[in-house]
């Protein structure tokens, strides 16, 4: 049984009665669900998940004590506690009383502050950029099985996505490591015969290319070693998760780096081609470079335009 399913099922039979039966007097304030760190949050655990910080449990999220007193959040905290230990053959983890779960009691602007920076995920377009879209997808991932207040919800929902010219600053730094790391570099190295930093190369471009993939289906990249199975999940482009996972793993024998070549730029026409069904770029060129300025002079805000190319990278 995956983490969220199981986190359900036990808020289903045990939490909703008790916040039903002992919080009815603070219950239209409250949001319960599970979201933020680990790998149950975002769908991706399995059984090597399970040997840490897994087990039956949830989050109830909290407004500040303008609504729900310090004595209420102590008392939810303890009445959460005291639910069964064992669920479906899974014991529970400790509650630490001085924070950092990843289930039990939370206010929502603590949540918040430690993802975004703001309590209330009010961010600045400049700010955008310095964020880890780990932690922006930590705020938006998993799901909230009620929200009474509707607070949790809205901040959420502004925090879906990146702002569009955020997104295509992103795009084109990306896109620039992309064609100097793949389509110039790697080439470079192999007739020098300096196998070891075109591999550097070919994960400079892997690494470039994951990003770029990501951005394109608007969607936050999470933590390096999930990267892949996310990118399994994607609508677009997720046909490519082998030939990129064969640029990492394989050597740079002359039959290879030819091959690793040709990869690299069936991926690179695919992106090209994917920049102009969204009309992202107005280039003709078959170099990503091109396309990497172009996608620069569709951003709208003339201050985030005329950053260097690279400033999002």
């Amino acid at each position: 049984m995956k983490g969220l399913e199981l986190a359900e099922k036990f808020y289903n039979e045990y939490g909703k009665k008790m916040l039903d039966e002992n919080f009815s007097h603070i219950k239209e304030y409250l949001a319960v669900g599970l979201v933020g760190s680990g790998s149950e949050c975002f769908g991706f655990d399995d059984e090597i998940s399970r040997d840490h910080d897994f087990g039956p449990g949830f989050c109830i999220f909290l407004p500040d004590e303008n609504l729900v007193s310090s004595k209420d959040k102590f008392e939810l905290e303890r009445a959460y506690s005291n639910l069964p230990q064992e669920f479906n053959g899974f014991k529970r983890n400790n509650v630490n009383p001085v924070g950092g779960n990843r289930h039990g009691v939370i206010r929502i602007s603590e949540f918040f502050r430690s993802k975004t920076g703001d309590e209330n995920g009010n961010i600045l377009t400049k700010d955008w950029f310095f964020i880890s879209e780990q932690f922006l997808l930590e705020a938006t991932n998993g799901k909230i099985f009620c929200d009474n207040l509707g607070l949790i919800t809205e901040i959420r929902e502004n925090l879906k996505y990146l702002p569009e010219d955020v997104r295509l600053k992103k795009l084109a730094g990306n896109i620039l490591v992309m064609a100097q790391a793949g389509q110039y570099n790697y080439k470079r190295c192999i007739l020098r015969e300096e196998t070891a930093a075109a591999q550097l190369a070919v994960i400079e471009f892997v690494n470039a290319t994951l990003k770029v993939i990501f951005l394109l289906n608007k969607k936050y990249i999470p933590y390096y070693k999930w990267s892949f199975h996310a990118l399994k999940e994607l609508p677009k482009m997720s046909q490519f998760y082998y030939e990129l996972e064969y640029l990492i793993s394989s050597s740079n024998t002359e039959k290879e780096a030819k091959l690793k070549e040709e990869i690299i730029e069936k991926i690179s026409t695919s992106v090209i081609t994917e920049l102009k069904f969204q009309k992202l770029t107005n280039s003709t060129s078959c170099n990503l470079e091109s396309h990497a300025y172009s996608v620069n002079d569709k951003i709208d805000d003339s201050e985030i335009r005329n950053l260097n190319i690279m400033y999002a990278v």
